[in-house]
């Protein structure tokens, strides 16, 4: 494994976190060609030199938004401009009786998610550098262990994310983690425990699979657990799962 990439994937997801982003590529790697536009479904920074390149997501069924085949992994979510101006107060709108929320408002205002790296230097480590690996194994084990945000506990919402397949019923889904940007827990170390929400659905959801783009609506729950795929600081029992369309910004 190379450590600096993943430190690399790390650092640009938690520093940018609400934001479209792509990844830190390992220092000695190649200079990929030029990136394609962005894609509707993200926003925010281009990428630097070196950057993964793009991951191709399933387009089948409706999974994505009209038009769009690819996600760039790190790729965030639009949101609703209510939610994304301010993501820490509950004033997104109200769909079904569920009120949207931006997943910033998951993460305590004073936790740090970039504690772990204070002081590194990426451009001066390599991957025969013990400094490296142990600042990996510290991040991995920080951000496992995050804290969640009591307030949300037992709150309405909906929200857009990444699924993460964890059970499945044939061809239906019934277990799966929900995560903020593509290519979390598949192609980049998984997020902070108070990014990823455990979803079990009230029943079994078709024409769904992992890194697919949905809008998920239920009663969020302080509940931590620790799967194979990532550990979740909240869960929820989904009472509607839909296949994401970018939210009506008129």
């Amino acid at each position: 494994m190379k450590s600096l990439y993943w430190i690399g994937a790390i650092v640009a997801a938690g520093l940018l976190v609400g934001t479209g982003v792509r990844l830190i590529g390992h220092a000695d790697a190649p200079a990929a060609s030029p990136p394609a536009a962005l894609p509707p479904a993200t926003q925010g920074a281009s990428a630097p030199a070196g950057s993964v390149p793009a991951v191709t997501a399933r387009a089948a069924g409706g999974s994505t938004v009209a038009g769009v085949a690819q996600y760039q992994v790190g790729d965030h979510l639009q949101q609703s401009p209510s939610v994304m101006d301010q993501p820490y107060k509950p004033s997104g709108k109200m769909i079904d009786g569920f009120r949207e929320v931006a997943w910033e408002s998951l993460i305590p205002k004073d936790w740090d998610a970039m504690a772990p790296f204070k002081g590194l230097q990426l451009d001066q480590l390599d991957d025969n550098d013990p400094r490296a690996a142990q600042a990996l194994w510290k991040a991995k084990k920080y951000w496992r262990d995050a804290p969640v945000d009591q307030s949300v506990e037992g709150s309405a919402i909906r929200i857009p994310g990444f699924i993460v397949s964890l059970d499945r019923e044939g061809e239906a889904l019934k277990e799966f983690l929900l995560v903020p940007y593509f290519g979390a827990c598949i192609h980049v170390p998984p997020p902070p425990a108070n990014q990823i929400i455990h979803v079990r659905s009230s029943k079994a959801v078709k024409d769904l699979r992992t890194m697919d783009a949905v809008w998920i609506s239920g009663v969020i729950k302080i509940d931590r657990s620790d799967t194979s795929m990532g550990a979740a600081g909240y869960s929820m029992t989904a009472v509607k799962v839909t296949p994401y369309t970018a939210p009506d910004n008129s």
